[in-house]
């Protein structure tokens, strides 16, 4: 097939990414291409991806101010998105390929294939109101999203999201021995928690190591004593995950997926999180981590205490059998196969 992937212009796609969803598209793009499809990701300008044809567009001068801050104030019109979107498009048509995997959390993007075949992967809840408006004009066929929580959010916001797509992460096997302590990762945002992540690890009496980059500039969170090691290539991310004795995952809101869960466990090491959003779906409970209930940061720490006695090679083996990025590019050939007829 020809595929055109669709990732927002407000962010380049970069070996160290701000979220999840960018790290998925690029894993998605990059398999697909591997899978012999001629695949075209359009995306903003800076991006690099390996393996991949890239079609880029200049980054907005609005970029910044479109960003969606989970939890915050609804992000502001942003004409620049909107017109980059529109430049994206018009290239997309002038192509004539099979199908659009378009994974643009912006409502233009959701507005301007309209005709055309396209599959919308919605990678957060319903929490933009001009995005949820927008997506209710589109065909339920045409919308997926990445785990039946999120599915439920939506549907219970008005949008009938046909399909669910869960993400998946590469099984890259990695040596290495790990110590007692524990890891956070991913954007420094509140409804991360990332200061409940430290709470309980201080609590469980185990050092902590924060890596990621900061996302909402108005969020202050207390760093005294925690090893930070800043934003992170996923393959240097993956040997640290290698190295933890457990990835704490204290999310604050109704986390869509959770990347970090996932690639956490494929290396082995266990997940302690709340139980909220898709976590449930994510982590084998007993298995490959444990679960506490949401902001219940003593809870959090029974949970780190627990993930320490777990065996790894299970842990691993869970996520491979779960998880696998393999098991996600078939979800996606057969949606976009039929999404194309």
């Amino acid at each position: 097939m020809r595929i055109a992937v669709v990732s927002s212009p407000v962010t380049a796609l970069r070996p160290a990414q701000l979220g999840g969803a960018q790290a998925f598209i690029c894993d998605l793009a990059r398999g697909l291409t591997e899978r012999g499809h001629d695949v075209t990701l359009h995306c903003a300008e800076g991006s690099q991806v390996d393996g991949v044809e890239l079609v880029t567009v200049a980054a907005p001068p609005d970029a910044a101010a479109a960003l969606v801050m989970p939890g915050g104030s609804q992000p502001p019109p942003a004409p620049g998105v909107a017109a980059a979107l529109g430049q994206i498009f018009q290239t997309i048509r002038a192509m004539d390929v099979d199908v659009i995997s378009q994974h643009a959390f912006d409502a233009p993007a959701l507005e301007l294939p309209r005709g055309l075949r396209v599959l919308h992967t919605l990678h957060l809840p319903p929490i933009v109101t001009g995005v949820v408006e927008a997506a209710r004009q589109v065909p339920a066929g045409a919308l997926a999203t990445v785990s039946r929580s999120c599915q439920a959010h939506w549907r219970g916001a008005g949008v009938d999201v046909e399909r669910v797509l869960p993400n998946g992460v590469a099984d890259i096997a990695i040596e290495s021995a790990p110590s007692r302590s524990a890891l956070i990762a991913g954007r420094i945002s509140p409804e991360k928690g990332i200061e409940h992540a430290i709470a309980a690890a201080r609590s469980a009496g185990i050092a902590v190591r924060l890596a990621g980059a900061h996302y909402d500039p108005a969020y202050v969170v207390d760093l005294h004593g925690v090893e930070t090691l800043g934003s992170l290539a996923r393959d240097e991310l993956r040997r640290v995950m290698a190295t933890s004795g457990v990835t704490v995952c204290a999310v604050r809101w109704e986390e869509p997926f959770g990347m970090v869960a996932a690639e956490a466990q494929m290396t082995g090491c266990p997940v302690a999180a709340y139980r909220r959003g898709a976590l449930p779906e994510v982590v084998e409970e007993g298995v490959s981590g444990f679960l506490a209930e949401p902001d219940d940061v003593a809870d959090l720490a029974v949970a780190i205490e627990r993930c320490l006695t777990l065996d790894r090679a299970s842990a691993r083996a869970s996520a491979r059998r779960r998880l696998s990025l393999d098991d996600a590019l078939d979800r996606y050939e057969s949606a976009l196969r039929e999404v194309a007829r």
